[in-house]
């Protein structure tokens, strides 16, 4: 049998409000350094021989995946100006072509000639990585602004491209953010980022054809907590610019007109208070938590005064919190949640800009996830939608809102055989430890699930950031639901799944209830009889990686086995860094260790400083040498330290992508082999070899 690396000790502690935060791994931070580098090599070595066993799963499953998806496809398209846009894949491409077609009056026609502005295949060529970041076609139609990243660091390069002649333009810059075009099709506003902390610190304007030296700062934001992003109204009619931490924005305004003049604030940042902005005839509509964490509609004329001119429109519904408003020339769309569930309702505006009273979309399954799709043109009677479930593929509708009726575009074709009949979903309610109901969302093969407590279980958990847990389709999950696996999404604290409040209730100096939200979940559905318990395995990624480690350290009898991607498992070490990216904004979503009551609460549940000596389940960590957002090293040192520790034979494995970043891999058919590695490592462990 392979043996697993052994890293080298380094004491390096931290001495903070007297206590002794012990490091040995903190030479691994050295990304440069050949020892770093070997070995992670030879952690790559070691779990590719400890998964040579499984080589004929892996292959097996990724031919399964692979059977359940329409190679060859094409998006629904959607109308900006005078062309239809829309994304098109080819059998054994790993990326996605973007095109357009021009409108024929208000219909698409395939017959019309196709223009492919950006086949992202091509930007991959002689790349291990790829990814675009921001995508702007210019108002005249004739130019198109984008960002790509060919290592996973998720640092963007600006390209120019002329669409009539395919031609790039010299134009370029760093570090990029969000980028949108002036209505002069020639003026182009865009956010850079810090080079220490990859903040989007600043605001520049540039002009077609000039070097990026020339370019006007516009805005730099100094506040640490907060990032810059810029976009545009829905009409077209003015550029927004906001400044945003975890709890408080703040929102500027500029006539795409006249790309030249200044942005003016619509209200200054009060802390804690958060508003969007879109603009319908005049008026600034302003979605905003003001009175309470659900949120309300403002309305304000532009250029009318701050918040004491501020006229409601829409009140805060105190039970059902308001997550979107989509404002259009004759109607408007709010997303609310309803019992953690999204609800999409449609309101006509009468000549005096007052509402009609609203409809709402009907959802047919117990759960789902539904939202706006891609709606760009304001004058309009459709409203687009998307909708999915655990049993339903994604599929795109048009809502006409005159007639109330919705009419189904797309809906993602699976080959292979699937049938939805054979699988059943379900919703259900769990108490948490203080009485708390919590939501879960479960999907499981009707012939291969007996209520009985046998069935393998599978549990998905996030909860940070106010992140709802998304409920929607995956073909290559069909692969564990076929062979008989119970898979369950657990909507706990910390998420967004009821609302801000929802948030609150599972951040800062209550953050320990994310974790025994989910370790409730897990020991009620076994007492239900919905999984055996000795075969419970448990995912999460990034803070949901720290939810992974967090939940074994206290409760390390309860999972069979455990998947943690980019795990943020080195809580202390990473948030008493603040040179590191993200560290000082999120001292609103974790708290600051340099202040001792939040030092000593982060501390109680980190999980690299709360491993004991002790039995494990097994364990696969993944990472990639590239994320921006959790570094490599954090992982590194969380199996190198509870190498140390575990006292049983469980595997403890360790998998580093080297080419690319927190997203893991950029091409489809590699992510593919991605997953298809996964759930190897996961039927293994839960006893299904084949």
């Amino acid at each position: 049998m392979a043996v697993p690396p052994i890293a080298r000790r380094e004491p390096t502690p931290t001495i903070l409000h007297g206590h002794a935060l012990e490091d040995d791994y903190r030479w691994m931070r050295v990304k440069e350094s050949p020892e770093v580098i070997q070995y992670l090599e030879a952690e790559n070595a070691y779990t590719t021989e400890a998964m040579r066993p499984t080589e004929e799963l892996q292959a097996k499953l990724y031919t399964e995946m692979l059977s359940h998806i329409k190679e060859t496809d094409e998006s629904v398209p959607f109308r900006e100006r005078g062309s239809f846009y829309y994304t098109r894949t080819l059998e054994g491409s790993q990326y996605p072509i973007h095109c357009r077609r021009k409108a024929v009056g208000d219909r698409y026609d395939p017959a019309q000639p196709e223009d492919v502005i950006l086949d992202v295949n091509q930007l991959a060529e002689g790349q291990a990585f790829m990814a675009l970041g921001g995508m702007s076609i210019s108002p005249d139609d004739e130019k198109l602004a984008y960002s790509t990243d060919n290592t996973g660091f998720r640092q963007y390069t600006l390209h120019i491209r002329n669409l009539s002649t395919g031609e790039e333009y010299t134009d370029s810059a760093e570090r990029v953010g969000s980028l949108v075009w002036a209505n002069d099709s020639r003026t182009l506003f865009y956010t850079t980022e810090d080079e220490v902390t990859k903040r989007q610190d600043k605001l520049f304007r540039h002009r077609l054809g000039d070097p990026s030296s020339e370019d006007a700062l516009v805005c730099e934001e100094k506040d640490e907590r907060f990032n810059l992003g810029v976009g545009k109204t829905r009409d077209g009619r003015y550029l927004m610019m906001e400044a945003g931490s975890h709890t408080t924005n703040e929102c500027s305004y500029l006539s795409a007109d006249t790309p030249g003049g200044v942005f003016l604030v619509i209200a200054p940042r009060v802390d804690e208070q958060e508003y969007y902005v879109d603009h319908r005839n005049g008026l600034f509509y302003i979605r905003v938590n003001d009175t309470g964490k659900n949120f309300r509609v403002v309305t304000v004329p532009v250029d009318g005064g701050g918040r004491e001119a501020w006229t409601e429109f829409i009140p805060e519904d105190r039970e059902s919190p308001l997550e979107d408003f989509d404002v259009f020339a004759g109607f408007c769309v709010l997303s609310r949640r309803v019992r953690g569930l999204t609800s999409l309702s449609v309101s006509l505006f009468e000549a005096d800009s007052t509402l009609q009273q609203p409809r709402t979309i009907a959802f047919p399954e117990p759960t789902y996830t539904a939202m706006g799709h891609v709606n760009r043109e304001f004058e309009t009677t459709k409203f687009r939608y998307s909708y999915q479930s655990l049993v339903s593929p994604a599929s795109i509708y048009d809502y006409d809102v005159q007639a109330g009726t919705s009419e189904l575009l797309k809906e993602q074709e699976i080959p292979g055989g699937f049938d939805r009949a054979r699988y059943a979903s379900e919703r259900l309610w769990i108490p948490a430890p203080d009485g708390i109901q919590v939501p879960v969302s479960l999907v499981y093969r009707r012939d291969r699930f007996q209520k009985n407590g046998a069935n393998p279980i599978y549990i998905y958990g996030y909860g940070s950031y106010g992140y709802p847990l998304p409920v929607g389709f995956s073909p290559a999950r069909l692969s564990l639901l076929d062979r008989g696996v119970v898979l369950v999404y657990a909507h706990i604290r910390g998420g967004g799944d009821l609302g801000d409040a929802w948030h609150d209730a599972g951040k800062m100096m209550v953050k320990r209830n994310t974790f025994t939200d989910f370790i409730a979940v897990v020991e009620a559905l076994v007492a239900q009889g919905y999984g055996a318990k000795d075969k419970v395995a448990i995912e999460g990624g990034s803070a949901g990686g720290l939810l992974m480690g967090a939940v074994v350290n206290q409760r390390p009898d309860l999972f069979r086995a455990v998947l943690s991607h980019v795990p943020f498992v080195d809580v202390m070490n990473t948030m008493l860094d603040a040179s590191l990216p993200l560290t000082i904004a999120e001292y609103e979503e974790w708290g600051n260790p340099n202040e001792r009551e939040a030092f000593e609460y982060m501390r109680s549940y980190s999980p690299y400083d709360n491993l004991k000596r002790g039995d494990y389940p097994a364990m696969l960590v993944k990472t990639s040498l590239n994320d921006s957002q959790v570094m490599y090293w954090e992982p590194a040192k969380y199996v190198a330290r509870l190498r140390t520790l575990k006292t049983n034979d469980t595997p403890l494995l360790l998998h580093i992508n080297m080419d690319a970043g927190h997203g893991g891999a950029s091409g489809r058919y590699d992510y593919l082999k991605e997953i298809a590695f996964d759930y190897a490592f996961l039927l293994r462990e839960l006893g299904i070899e084949s």
